[in-house]
């Protein structure tokens, strides 16, 4: 009887303590997916979110993605595209995710994203989905410049794909690239002369100091040298468009910077739990982080891109100005000319 009433108890303290483990694991895993959601959306707006409620968000979500995706592109003309592969952890996945990330300039000097597509890798493959399906969904105008790091498969299917688009090859990558095959002494010296060759006002004083670079660091440092000449054809293309827009088209820091907070989200999530789950949020954090995106700083991309104007006044004129001034001049856009004209007006003509 005292064996039969001892194995009752035994089996009710296993019950309760299987039941207690429950709860337990219950409430931590709604506990982290509030903390997901305060990581995401902020702590306020999170407040009211349940777990049932972001089951239905999601599936709102990824009907609206799918929507995005099959979007009509015919409507749509693109100036200049950065193109990027941005990498997530992905909890239940053994391999990375690999996004890639295709950001768009109008005419009007709108930026948008183009593609956000699940990706295997930055292979050629990869991009060449991307491209196909922006084409078969009524994209036929290509930009006239796309700007990207020199290792992606993007830039072999671009060639393929939408042959006529002009290359740029990101600059801040490319710095990177060259320092670290350089010892560190001789590093911040290398890389005032690198910032010379995309800060210059001119392509000409670009060039200049990219020889120089070539013909001071060859004989002791030939892979650095080496690292830079391969690319020497799409490294000063961005020089061949306006002025105003060189800040924004010489590297891939538009793309890169606007994704910076989908970066951030996810690492406060710890990733999520499959690749789709990740694809819905990065879609969903892009659109927030659009609203920010900085517009260019032209009212009309297209016509600035297809005739270039010079970018001081007519009635100051030339004369009166030495070389260094005029560059200057000339590679200062007339929107900021009024907030420097001060600095400058002792250098003008009366």
């Amino acid at each position: 009887m005292e064996k039969t009433t001892a194995k009752r108890d035994a089996g009710r303290m296993i019950s309760e303590s299987r039941a207690a483990l429950d709860e337990i694991v219950r409430q931590g895993a709604q506990r982290m997916l509030q903390e997901a959601l305060e990581a995401i959306l902020g702590p306020q707006e999170a407040a009211g979110l349940s777990a049932t409620n972001i089951v239905r968000l999601k599936e709102s979500w990824k009907e609206e993605y799918e929507s995005w995706a099959k979007r009509d592109l015919s409507d749509r003309r693109y100036v200049y595209w950065w193109a990027d592969g941005i990498y997530f952890n992905v909890r239940l996945d053994t391999e990375r995710l690999c996004l890639l990330i295709l950001m768009g300039a109008l005419e009007d000097g709108t930026k948008e994203p183009v593609a956000v597509w699940d990706g295997h890798r930055e292979s050629k493959a990869s991009w060449l989905e991307v491209l196909r399906d922006l084409k078969a969904r009524g994209l036929s105008e290509s930009p006239q410049l796309a700007v990207g790091d020199g290792a992606l498969g993007f830039w072999a299917a671009l060639e393929e794909e939408r042959s006529k688009t002009r290359e740029q090859r990101c600059w801040v990558h490319k710095t990177a690239n060259v320092l670290d095959k350089l010892p560190r002494s001789v590093q911040p010296y290398a890389k005032k002369l690198i910032h010379e060759m995309y800060l210059s006002p001119k392509k000409e004083k670009a060039l200049a100091a990219y020889r120089r670079f070539l013909s001071e660091f060859e004989a002791k440092y030939p892979i650095a040298t080496d690292c830079l000449r391969k690319d020497e054809d799409v490294l000063f293309t961005f020089y061949d468009f306006p002025a105003e827009h060189w800040m924004h088209i010489r590297t891939t820091n538009p793309v890169e910077s606007a994704f910076a907070t989908v970066r951030h989200r996810t690492r406060q999530t710890k990733g999520c739990g499959s690749r789709r789950a990740t694809l819905m949020m990065v879609f969903k954090l892009a659109q927030q982080a659009e609203r920010h995106w900085r517009k260019l700083e032209q009212l009309s991309v297209a016509r600035s891109c297809d005739s270039r104007r010079r970018f001081y006044r007519r009635g100051h004129g030339k004369s009166g100005l030495n070389g260094d001034q005029r560059d200057m001049l000339r590679s200062t856009p007339y929107t900021i000319f009024d907030n420097i004209s001060k600095l400058i007006s002792g250098f003008l003509p009366n």
